[in-house]
């Protein structure tokens, strides 16, 4: 097994966090742990293609929130910056028929900084480890109308999961994942990845667009508005990466899955990372 020696310790000592030795490790708490006692079960009975007009009408809600109530929140207390946007304005025509995206995992809001990268706050959709929508209702309602998509827990649930996600798509919406499958907060390394966004990828036959976040020291006024050892972030949009439809499914999913990996260990501006772009690579 791939481990984490001690001198792949934090690029900036931000907080007091030990990550574990395995990249899928999960960080995060599940506070229901058992589907059938929270109060959603995802088989085929979860709303995965939901066209109500509550649906629409709690998304635009949270776009708002997202849009104009967390932006300051983001651009006061995190100091966000956005790199990028010009990629999105060259590939206009080739991304009109949506997308799907990949970012390091790094954060409790990082999907929003995604959004707001990409401008997409109605049209994005996330597939989303199923049992953190039965933590809270705020939880719930924040994640579920920010576009998530629970990961069905059946066949059934996986067959309504798989037909939303390609009903979305073919509507030129977007689709974010992100591929290290878990969060590890202010991480600064890029982590393995799954193959499930490439594998996606291919199949729509769509630009994959790459995201990395990185973090910077607080700074100047930036001192009176959070923690200090909270950091500021950038987050970079980075050149899509195009499938070949032509070339087996699974050569081109491994090609592009080391093609962002790269990009992005490029883009964090990471000169040794610790791990293997394929998890394949953890035991070799």
């Amino acid at each position: 097994m791939f481990v984490q020696s001690a001198k792949f310790a934090s690029i900036m000592k931000i907080k007091d966090i030990k990550y574990p030795d395995y990249p899928f490790t999960r960080m995060v708490k599940v506070k229901v742990k058992d589907s059938s006692k929270g109060r959603f079960q995802f088989d085929d009975s979860y709303p995965y293609l939901d066209d109500s007009f509550s649906y629409k009408f709690n998304r635009a809600l949270n776009a708002f929130v997202l849009r104009w109530l967390d932006n300051i929140y983001h651009r006061v207390c995190l100091g966000l910056r956005i790199e990028g946007r010009e990629i999105l304005k060259k590939y206009k025509k080739e991304l009109a028929g949506g997308g799907v995206s990949v970012c390091n995992h790094v954060f409790r809001e990082d999907l929003v900084m995604v959004c707001r990268a990409l401008g997409k706050y109605r049209k994005m959709h996330v597939p989303i480890y199923a049992k953190h929508l039965n933590n809270s209702r705020l939880y719930y309602w924040m994640l579920r109308y920010m576009g998530g998509i629970p990961i069905g827990e059946t066949m059934s649930g996986m067959k309504a999961f798989n037909t939303a996600l390609d009903t979305y798509h073919s509507r030129g919406e977007w689709i974010h994942v992100f591929p290290e499958e878990v969060r590890w907060d202010f991480y600064p390394y890029i982590r393995p990845f799954r193959k499930g966004p490439f594998t996606m990828a291919y199949k729509y036959n769509c630009p994959l667009v790459p995201l990395v976040i990185t973090f910077r020291k607080r700074t100047g006024i930036f001192r009176l508005t959070g923690p200090k050892d909270m950091p500021l972030f950038t987050i970079k949009i980075l050149e899509p990466v195009f499938p070949d439809r032509t070339k087996t499914r699974e050569s081109e999913v491994n090609r592009m899955l080391e093609t962002a990996h790269q990009r992005m260990v490029e883009g964090a501006g990471i000169k040794n990372n610790p791990w293997p772009a394929n998890p394949c690579e953890l035991d070799a």
